[in-house]
């Protein structure tokens, strides 16, 4: 099929007037904008995302006792933890405990642990012994927090009464609950100082008093400080004689102080007697080894053997548990 030569020049007479309007410059406007809005917000993207690698490292590091200029240590590590849900509850296991560590850092240590006393068991004892040190050092490390945790709360437990004994005097002087509680945090050692700084931060920023104590009750859990938590809720909610209320308060807990007191040096020897009957065991395969080089290999090398070094472990650790348990006295 052909054209008639008039179509043709009417079809490229067409082509000249497309390119000499306006069509092309505003596709090339649009092109241009779509291109400094792309460099724009990838510059925004990288600026945020520096900014928000900066403000975490910053916490991370007030958090770990530091000035924040320096890098903390294995501050990637402690992002990635932070992420998942039992990050987040180590870091407040953390919190509990009072330590510098950050959760990255008490992971990277943990790791470490876990995988040295792997290589040191499989090479001091046996091979076999190699994923049973793994376990137990993972469980030394829980427990290292426990520890730490249940240290921090008998500290601040001792430091109740006095706590107990300003927040009288603050409420008698006839200051609020909220001016008392900073006051006591200015006045108080740590733990209970940092421990009502949170308390007064929490309430400075919006809390309610109950929200605020209810999460120092979930830090530091103990009877007295349900106890006191429970007579400054209801007084606050209540009204009443929160003055004549405290002072008993805290004879009571000076008290149940010197009640705890003489039933830890009462039961002494009991908690030193549940510690070394796994040492004594564990004293006993090195002795084993040194006298009989090559036996602990031999013993593991057969099924029976096997079975027998479980089933002694498993005593050892049952007698350790029922120690604990024994010599544990609730006041």
């Amino acid at each position: 099929m052909t054209l008639p030569p008039d179509a043709g020049r009417e079809l490229a007479a067409s082509g000249r007037n497309f390119a000499a309007g306006p069509y092309p410059l505003l596709v090339l406007g649009v092109t241009l904008l779509a291109l400094a809005l792309a460099v724009w917000g990838l510059h925004a993207w990288r600026g945020g995302r520096a900014d928000r690698v900066a403000l975490v490292e910053r916490l991370a590091a007030e958090a770990g006792g530091g000035t924040g200029t320096a890098a903390v240590p294995f501050a990637a590590l402690d992002r990635r933890v932070r992420r998942y849900a039992w990050g987040r509850r180590l870091a407040g296991r953390l919190a509990a405990t009072g330590t510098n560590l950050t959760p990255g850092q008490f992971t990277a240590s943990v790791i470490g642990l876990v995988v040295g006393s792997w290589a040191a068991a499989a090479v001091l004892l046996a091979p076999f012994f190699g994923p049973i040190a793994a376990l137990i050092a993972g469980w030394a490390a829980y427990s290292f927090l426990e520890w730490r945790r249940r240290i921090r709360t008998e500290r601040f437990i001792a430091q109740l009464p006095d706590l107990a004994r300003v927040l009288a005097n603050a409420t008698q002087a006839g200051l609020a609950l909220r001016t008392a509680v900073s006051m006591a945090a200015e006045e108080l050692d740590a733990p209970a100082g940092e421990e009502l700084k949170q308390v007064a931060d929490a309430m400075a920023v919006g809390h309610s008093i109950d929200d605020a104590l209810g999460e120092l009750q979930q830090r530091l859990p103990s009877r007295e400080l349900i106890v006191l938590v429970s007579t400054l809720v209801l007084s606050s909610r209540a009204g009443g004689s929160v003055v004549e209320s405290l002072r008993n308060l805290t004879v009571t807990l000076e008290e149940r102080k010197e009640t705890r007191r003489e039933i830890r040096t009462q039961m002494s020897q009991v908690t030193v007697t549940a510690y070394a009957v796994p040492v004594i065991g564990l004293g006993s395969l090195f002795l084993l080894d040194r006298i009989m080089p090559g036996s602990l290999s031999a013993m593991t090398g057969s099924t029976v053997g096997r079975i027998c070094v479980l089933i002694s472990l498993g005593l050892y650790a049952l007698g350790f548990a029922l120690i604990r348990r024994m010599s544990r006295i609730d006041v």
